[in-house]
């Protein structure tokens, strides 16, 4: 991409060039006051054919600017795009469509609707002003979605950034309202963005209000269509709607929905005519061989509803030998049977009844089923569980229905039900055995498990266990996940429907489904997000368990909302939820268990830099990996020990625990552990001054991480790839490398990792002498340190704070941030980090004129950096000192610990700092 633009960006200076020649070769020619030579003679003697070239070639670059301009921005979007978001204890998740359903066949003349939108849609962009809300209302049946979507189809060129349809279950038997707080997380992730940025936490109200920010943010300057069906109040949908007026939305509700700038299209029954016409489309029949009179009486008879009308039309498709009257008699006598539905819903219910009887035992039996399923739509896999069929006669059952009009298909060979066929296969299923729901729901929710049990195959990482299925999933049939993209896409699709069923399996207290059924989420839900839903299951998992008094099971709960407590960077939340895990580990004496929450616990308190406790944690689990010859356990206890080691400046250990640790990886072929334990021994010789190993392990590291298509992990590596090229004089270089690491930590919601990026880049600006943006980074990342509880890197950033505010003159703020530095460095034992502080304290006392002071802080630099072993601090120290000694007592005193901090620069390759040392040793010598 950077060859293409550098390409295409010399191909415009090299035109430029040659239109400023060109402008001159016309004037001059112009001016016929000198003769140019050779080929250029003709310019001089054809002046207006000059001009004409010159023309040409000016609207040539423009035309060429122009294209390069607009092929950035859709370059981005089409990488976003590609890319694939009244409850019982854990949030929801909506169901988003990318794209429209498709239109249907049963939508008839609706022109004065459909001119009225399509007219009020064509002011709004011819005028340039803010679209206005297009609130489409109506009874049950009466074909508010169809009318909708179908006006999507006819509007969707006007708005070609894309076209959303987002089911609200405003009024969905048997689901509550999904909240707005979900609708928005499933709308982020299909307009692309990726889930780990997506807000999450605990306060509701503020993880709204920052999501709908961010959908706004989202939207601006965009001109994209926006359907939002079955709403159920307005407050359900205010967060959901763009911010720009170059958006429409069209919201469909049965209740009349007060908005300021509204502009409501009601859908009424169809005029009797009108539902004649449609009823005889539909049926398949010519028209004269019909009793008009009688076809009228049909349609009056189910409201004149396309809904029923759709279905009477079927019956009579069905069923060639039937005569209209031999319908009206059917549907009479089933308007009768229910007479004690409510009269705005008993006609077209009547229409659902003579339908229903119309089928097959068998089909009769599965369509009941369909109406205990928890979620909003469903395949032919959920379709066979559900009817405890095969999965051909599932298909074979739900391609009938949909021909009869009972159910909806959706893209992918989905279908779902309307929500009065949802409601009416609820009362039919009702009528039968209660049990039969707890069963459905059942045999639901083992489909599931088998689903996610082939699934978590390609997700989760080689040598770990899968979690453990009850031994009848075996007997389900499950799609076929071939790759790890293809189980991705099943598992995005399915999220909202498995989320329901483990709500529905938690209301009617099949505990050990939602045990077994968060158990098999968490590697998906760890990785992929939203972390808050994740919360929330495995929260109610755990409430579960200790329902039935399962302390394994409460266990593993525990320890998987640790680790995703982890990932949210609430870090206290985390540690109380692996401990009590660790004590239900302890209790039922799990010792795998136990070692894998110790690890995860003392990854905690590596980034809290609890160091102690973390050395404590990870030397139990490795103990305890080795009693049970665990070898992944032992690598990913080893390598989380050597971080800590190498934190607390004890590089000797911390290079022997993670080279023991790749060697394990390496014999497992575990290529993601590998690209870890190579970036950390990489940050290990950049301490140790050994840059052109570090650079390598960075490099290496990197490639993995690309190989596997890891781009989180890559930023990682960039970032401190970064470090060593600042500290090997590439600026250029590093500020390249922080920034594009800042972009993907930014871009995966990663706010430990972006601080890490802006506080590089902070100090890339001090050392450029950017003083005032240097400050202004440092100041940013400070903050977002605390707010992660992060002390190590608070400690970093204050640090490197009080230096920039030195360089600003600012003697007092800096001397404040060295103190509070040194205070968390000492307290953590970072000794490295000490003597850095105490070098960059020392530097600002000097260039104040306080040469003693400056000199007693650059000594005890001195000695923290011999007891660790830093050469770079110790050759920082050394010049301080020489320089101190040299301005204080002549040249000949601070000669010599110059000439030492000259050799150590110059093993280290810092060419830059030792070449000024050696010009001041020469003016000595002069």
């Amino acid at each position: 991409m950077r060859l293409r633009r550098g390409a295409a960006v010399a191909v415009v200076a090299g035109g430029g060039a040659v239109t400023t020649m060109l402008v001159g070769l016309v004037t001059n020619a112009v001016s016929n006051q000198s003769h140019w030579p050779g080929a250029l003679g003709w310019v001089q003697r054809h002046p207006w054919s000059s001009f004409v070239a010159l023309g040409l070639v000016t609207a040539g670059l423009t035309a060429l600017l122009s294209a390069l301009s607009e092929t950035r921005t859709p370059a981005r979007t089409a990488r976003a795009d590609a890319r694939p978001g009244g409850q019982s204890g854990f949030p929801g998740a909506a169901l988003v469509l990318r794209s429209l359903p498709r239109d249907t066949a049963a939508f008839t003349d609706r022109s004065a609707e459909l001119e009225r939108l399509v007219g009020s849609v064509r002011t709004s962009q011819e005028s340039g002003e803010a679209m206005p809300i297009h609130v489409i209302d109506g009874m049950p049946g009466v074909g508010k979605t169809t009318f909708a979507v179908h006006a999507g189809h006819v509007l969707s060129e006007r708005f070609p950034d894309g076209q959303l349809f987002v089911n609200l279950n405003g009024h969905t038997s048997g689901r509550s309202p999904v909240q707005a707080t979900e609708a928005l997380a499933s709308l982020l992730a299909a307009a692309g963005v990726p889930t780990q940025q997506i807000p999450v936490g605990d306060d509701v109200g503020a993880v709204t209000e920052a999501r709908a920010a961010m959908w706004r943010s989202q939207l601006a300057d965009k001109s994209a269509l926006l359907i939002l069906d079955n709403a159920a109040t307005y407050r359900q949908l205010e967060p959901l709607l763009p911010g720009g007026g170059g958006c429409l939305v069209l919201v469909t509700s049965r209740q009349r929905l007060a908005a300021n700038d509204e502009v409501v299209v009601p859908v009424d029954a169809l005029p009797p005519d009108h539902a004649v016409d449609l009823l005889v489309r539909l049926s398949g029949r010519p028209a004269d061989t019909l009793d008009r009179t009688m076809l009228e009486q049909l349609v009056r008879l189910c409201g004149y509803l396309p809904l029923g009308v759709s279905l009477l039309a079927a019956r009579l498709r069905h069923h060639p030998s039937w005569s209209a009257e031999d319908l009206q008699e059917r549907l009479v006598a089933a308007r009768d049977r229910l007479g004690e539905l409510r009269a705005g819903e008993r006609a077209v219910t009547a229409t659902f009844d003579l339908s229903y009887r119309d089928l097959a035992p068998e089909r009769q039996r599965f369509f009941r089923s369909l109406g205990f399923y928890p979620g909003t739509d469903l395949d032919a896999y959920v379709g066979a569980a559900l009817g405890a069929v095969p999965v051909t006669d599932a298909r074979r059952h739900l391609d009938a229905l949909y021909d009869g009009h009972l159910i909806d298909e959706h893209p992918g060979s989905r279908y779902r039900l309307h929500d009065l066929l949802r409601d009416y296969a609820r009362s039919l299923a009702d009528e039968g055995d209660s049990m039969d729901h707890v069963q459905a729901v059942e045999r639901a929710c083992t489909y599931y498990m088998a689903a996610l049990a082939a699934a978590n195959r390609h997700l989760v990482r080689g040598g770990v266990a899968v979690p453990a299925m009850p031994s009848d999933v075996s007997r389900v049939e499950a799609p076929r996940m071939a790759t790890r993209t293809e189980a991705l896409g099943w598992l995005e699709n399915e999220r909202p429907n498995v989320l329901a069923c483990i709500r529905r399996a938690n209301s009617l207290a099949l505990h050990e489904m939602v045990i077994r059924l968060g158990a098999a989420m968490a590697p998906f839900l760890r990785q992929a997000g939203p972390w808050d839903q994740a919360v929330g299951l495995h929260s109610t998992a755990a409430e579960a368990a200790r329902h039935t008094g399962n302390q394994q099971a409460l266990a593993d709960a525990l320890a998987e909302l640790g680790v995703v407590r982890r990932c949210m960077a609430a870090y206290s939340e985390a540690t109380e939820a692996l401990n009590e895990a660790i004590a239900h580990y302890e209790t039922v004496g799990d010792r795998q268990g136990k070692a894998n929450a110790l690890n995860q616990a003392g990854i905690v308190w590596y980034l809290t830099a609890d160091n102690d406790a973390a050395v404590r944690a990870q030397t139990e689990a490795l103990a305890l990996y080795r009693e049970l010859d665990d070898r992944l356990g032992q690598a990913n206890a080893l390598a989380d020990l050597g971080m800590v080691r190498r934190q607390t400046s004890q590089f000797d250990a911390a290079s022997e625990a993670q080279s023991e640790a790749l060697s394990i990886y390496r014999e497992l072929n575990d290529r993601y552990g590998e690209a870890n334990s190579l970036r950390d021994l990489g940050v290990v010789h950049c301490l140790v001054g050994e840059y052109d190993q570090a650079a390598r392990r960075h490099r290496e590291a990197f490639d993995i991480y690309r190989e596997l298509d890891d781009r989180h992990h890559q930023a990682y590596a960039l970032n401190e790839l970064g470090v060593v090229r600042r500290l090997t004089g590439d600026l250029a270089g590093s500020r390249e490398a922080h920034s594009e690491a800042l972009e993907l930590f930014t871009e995966f919601g990663d706010r430990f990792g972006r601080a890490n990026s802006v506080r590089h880049l902070g100090v890339l600006e001090r050392v450029s002498g950017n003083i005032t943006e240097a400050i202004r980074l440092l100041e940013e990342t400070l903050e977002a340190y605390r707010d992660l509880g992060s002390r190590g890197g608070e400690a970093a950033s204050l640090s490197e704070l009080g230096a920039a505010r030195g360089n600003a003159g600012e003697r007092d703020g800096a001397v404040e941030a060295f103190r509070r530095s040194l205070e968390i460095l000492r307290d953590l034992g970072d000794r490295c980090g000490e003597a850095e502080a105490l070098n960059h304290w020392g530097s600002v006392l000097r260039t104040c004129g306080d040469r003693a002071s400056a000199r007693g802080r650059f000594e005890r630099a001195l000695t923290v950096a011999r007891d660790i072993g830093c050469p770079l601090e110790e050759a920082r120290a050394l010049e301080g000192v020489g320089r101190c000694d040299w301005a204080a007592e002549g040249s000949v005193q601070g000669a010599g610990s110059l000439r030492e901090a000259l050799a150590l620069y110059r093993r280290l390759g810092a060419d830059s700092v030792a070449d000024d040392i050696e010009r001041l040793l020469a003016s000595q010598a002069g």
